[in-house]
C-alpha cells in the first residue's frame, strides 16, 4: 500500500520511519516533510500541510490507503474531514474530536462531566478579573492559554510575581480565555492509546520527557527538550490505574458526547499523592516522546492501525533495549533565535530524528528552527542509553546549538 505523513518535525520523520518498515506498505510520502527524511520517505514539499485541497487531490491521485497526520494545527483546522471525502482511511482525530487538545476548557470540561481525575481550575476571560484572582488564589498554580501554544501557552507560576507576569504575558488583549489551574505535585510521565470510539488501546509502555528548557527542570516551559523509554520508576500498576481511570473513561465520554474519535489520545499524566490525574491531553502522538516510544516499537505500525481501524486484538512487541532521545535546539529558543547556522556531523550519528534541518546550496545542513533535531541513544538500561545519546549528541558541530545534559535523570537517581 501507499502511506502519506503529513507534517515536518522530527515527530513525523519517526512516523515515516516505522510505516517504511512495514511488510505492508510499498511507498511512503510526507508532505511536506524535510530534507532528512529522504532516506525514508517521498518527499512532496511544494504541498504545505494548510492546502487541505491540495492534500487530498494528491491522495486520491496517488490511491494513498493511509493518511497519518502528525502535527496538531491540521486536526485542529480540519484536515481529517477533507479526507473523508476519499477512499483513504486516516489517522488522526477530526476536528470536533480534535477539540480535545484544542481547547483546554473543552477538555477540563469533559474530565468534569465524565470524573476524570485532573487538577481543579476555573476559566477566566477577562485580564482585569485575572489579576484580582491571582492575588488572593492559592500558590503556586498553573495558567494555560487555552487554545494551541506549540507546547509553551503553559505557565507553572511558582510565586505570585510568577502568576503576575504569567497574566500578562498570556492576556495579549483585555479578553482571552486562560484556564487556571490547581498545581499538582508529582512524577509525570506520557500515555499514549490508540483509540477508535469506545476501542482504547494504552501503550504498555510509558515515557517521561523534560518540558523545562534548562539542567534540574529550570527555565521556560518548551515543546519538549528530551525524553526516554520505558519509566522504570513508574510501576505497571500505576500504568493499569491509568488506564482503568482515564484512558478508557476518556475514550467512553467522547463516545457519550457523541464525538466520534479515530487516532491517538496522549495522555500527559501526574502520579499524585491521590493517584494518577490528567495534565492534558493531545490529539496526536507527543513530540519528543514518539521518537523514542517509536523506536523502542517492535511492532509493524501499519499492522497496528489496521487493527485499530477493525478494533482487533492488539498485543504490542517492544525490544529489550532502554531508549534515550535528547533534543539539540537553537540558542535562544523557546524565544528567538537565529537560522541558517551549520549543523554538521549527522553522517556519524547512529540514529537521529530532524525538525528543523534544511540543506543549503552547498548540501550544508543548517538549522531552521528551534527544536532542531533529536539524538537517539540505546542500551540494556537508561543509564547506558543515556551514555549512548549523549555520545551521538558530541558527534554534532554546531556553536548555535545548546542541549539539556541531564536528560534521564529522574530514572537513573530512582534506580540508584
Amino acid at each position: 500500500m501507499k502511506v502519506l505523513v503529513i507534517g515536518s518535525g522530527g515527530r513525523e520523520h519517526v512516523l515515516a520511519k516505522k510505516c517504511s518498515t512495514s511488510e505492508l506498505v510499498d511507498k511512503v510520502f510526507v508532505i511536506p516533510g524535510n530534507d532528512a527524511m529522504t532516506e525514508v520517505a517521498t518527499i512532496v514539499s511544494d504541498i504545505d500541510e494548510t492546502d487541505h485541497k491540495l492534500i487530498r487531490d494528491f491522495v486520491v491521485k496517488h490511491e494513498i490507503e493511509w493518511v497519518i497526520i502528525g502535527p496538531e494545527q491540521p486536526l485542529i483546522d480540519g484536515l481529517t474531514d477533507e479526507l473523508e471525502q476519499t477512499n483513504a482511511k486516516v489517522f488522526g482525530p477530526n476536528k470536533q474530536a480534535a477539540q480535545l487538545e484544542g481547547s483546554k476548557e473543552f477538555a477540563k470540561k469533559i474530565m468534569e462531566k465524565y470524573n476524570i481525575p485532573t487538577a481543579e481550575y476555573q476559566t477566566i476571560t477577562d485580564k482585569d478579573k485575572a489579576k484580582k484572582y491571582i492575588e488572593q488564589c492559592k500558590i503556586p498554580i498553573v495558567l494555560k492559554k487555552d487554545g494551541l501554544a506549540a507546547g509553551k501557552g503553559v505557565i507553572v507560576a511558582l510565586t505570585r510575581d510568577e502568576a503576575r507576569e504569567g497574566v500578562e504575558t498570556l492576556y495579549q488583549t483585555q479578553n482571552e480565555k486562560v484556564v487556571f489551574e490547581e498545581f499538582l505535585d508529582g512524577e509525570e510521565y506520557s500515555v499514549m492509546t490508540f483509540v477508535n470510539n469506545e476501542f482504547a488501546v494504552p501503550f504498555d509502555c510509558i515515557a517521561q520527557d523534560h518540558k523545562r528548557a534548562y539542567d534540574g527542570d529550570i527555565g521556560p516551559n518548551t515543546g519538549g527538550m528530551g525524553a526516554y523509554c520505558p519509566v522504570p520508576h513508574i510501576s505497571d500498576y500505576i500504568l493499569k490505574e491509568t488506564n482503568e481511570k482515564i484512558a478508557q473513561p476518556i475514550a467512553d465520554a467522547l463516545v457519550s458526547e457523541g464525538i466520534n474519535y479515530f487516532g491517538l489520545i496522549y495522555i500527559g499524566a501526574i502520579l499524585t499523592e491521590d493517584g494518577p490525574k490528567v495534565i492534558e491531553f493531545n490529539a496526536r502522538f507527543g513530540d519528543p516522546e514518539a521518537q523514542v516510544l517509536l523506536t523502542r516499537l517492535d511492532s509493524d505500525f501499519i499492522e497496528i492501525l489496521e487493527k485499530v481501524y477493525k478494533k482487533e486484538p492488539i498485543t504490542l512487541e517492544w525490544k529489550d533495549e532502554s531508549i534515550v532521545g535528547v533534543v539539540l535546539a537553537s540558542k535562544g529558543y523557546p524565544g528567538s533565535y537565529d537560522k541558517g547556522h551549520l549543523v554538521e556531523g549527522l553522517e556519524d550519528l547512529n540514529q537521529y530524528f530532524v525538525s528543523a534541518l534544511k540543506k543549503n546550496d552547498k548540501g550544508q545542513y543548517e538549522n531552521n528552527g528551534g527544536r532542531v533535531m533529536i539524538a537517539i541513544g540505546m542500551g540494556d538500561d537508561i543509564e547506558s542509553a543515556q551514555q549512548d545519546a549523549y555520545n551521538q549528541v558530541s558527534k554534532i558541530k554546531s556553536n548555535q546549538l545548546f542541549y539539556r545534559k541531564d536528560i534521564a535523570h529522574k530514572a537513573i537517581k530512582a534506580n540508584k
